[in-house]
């Protein structure tokens, strides 16, 4: 076990008894280059902080911190995966934990379209803000688009992902656009991811756009049934994200491998799939992801 009772204990106390140690430990982490070799594979955790909090099976799966940086720590220690993209709090329980020296910290943004809301898609950012990443010691940050063209909370966070594109730009810092269509369920007013190889093709072209500048922005879009077709839009470096855990985990695995063929895809950002797997073993998961994006 990674995360003992003495290290969870700690980890407790360093909370409440020093409350700026964790700020300390990540301004002052080993960083390293965002690409060694081309490649990224990044877990994600940054769920909870939208009211994101179960798997298939477990409503409440991450609702269970230490479980959830038990995974993380089993993630993090293989040298396959390159950093974590989190919100602040996990953020800074990894780094007082000791897990984040080498490894790329990736801050998400907007997390203000909580889950089930009746303004889920009018995302508002906050979580980390551009200066808040570059001054808590992070590497770049992540915005989630989801568009609608059936609400019109899809015009503010537009806007508001534009002007973080532009920011992290100006800060010299990567940002991930993860643009994907959406619309509301007719018979319960949910929102919904759209399944429909057209309007994410058309989420992809607009997140491309989006700022002042592209110069720092990297896709974060789903594996898709042509991720060569959803791709052509754009000369934008992409990492496939992985969602929620499916019943078959070999056909995720198949369709990341195809994505991985398309040029400007250049790794993978998955949080759930790997961290949550069906037969509990997250070290197998994450070995088998990384012979995806780094085959031998």
């Amino acid at each position: 076990m990674h995360l003992t009772d003495d290290r969870w204990a700690d980890l407790i106390e360093t909370r409440a008894t020093e409350p700026g140690r964790a700020l300390d430990t990540l301004r002052t982490r080993e960083r390293r280059p965002l690409l060694t070799d081309g490649r990224l594979f990044i877990v994600a955790a940054d769920h909870s902080a939208r009211g994101m909090l179960g798997v298939p099976g477990d409503r409440f799966a991450m609702a269970d911190r230490r479980r959830t940086l038990e995974a993380l720590l089993v993630a993090l220690a293989s040298p396959g995966v390159d950093g974590v993209l989190a919100s602040a709090d996990i953020m800074e329980d990894l780094a007082l934990l000791g897990a984040l020296d080498g490894k790329l910290a990736f801050g998400t943004m907007n997390r203000g379209g909580i889950t089930g809301a009746s303004w889920e898609l009018d995302d508002r950012m906050t979580a980390y803000s551009a200066a808040t990443l570059q001054a808590n010691g992070l590497d770049g940050g992540k915005v989630l688009l989801r568009l609608a063209d059936d609400d019109a909370g899809t015009a503010p966070t537009l806007e508001a992902c534009a002007r973080a594109v532009d920011e992290c730009a100006a800060a010299g810092m990567p940002i991930m656009v993860e643009p994907l269509p959406y619309h509301h369920d007719p018979s319960t007013g949910a929102a919904k991811l759209l399944d429909d190889q057209d309007a994410l093709l058309r989420a992809v072209a607009i997140g491309s756009g989006l700022g002042g500048t592209s110069s720092a922005t990297w896709l974060k879009v789903p594996a898709a049934k042509d991720p060569e077709r959803m791709l052509a839009c754009t000369t934008l470096p992409a990492l496939i994200l992985g969602g929620s855990p499916g019943p078959d985990p070999e056909a995720t695995y198949a369709s990341w491998e195809r994505a991985m063929e398309v040029p400007n895809v250049r790794g993978l950002v998955v949080g759930r799939s790997l961290l949550y797997p069906a037969d509990g073993d997250v070290a197998a998961a994450i070995a088998r992801a990384e012979s995806i994006v780094r085959p031998t």
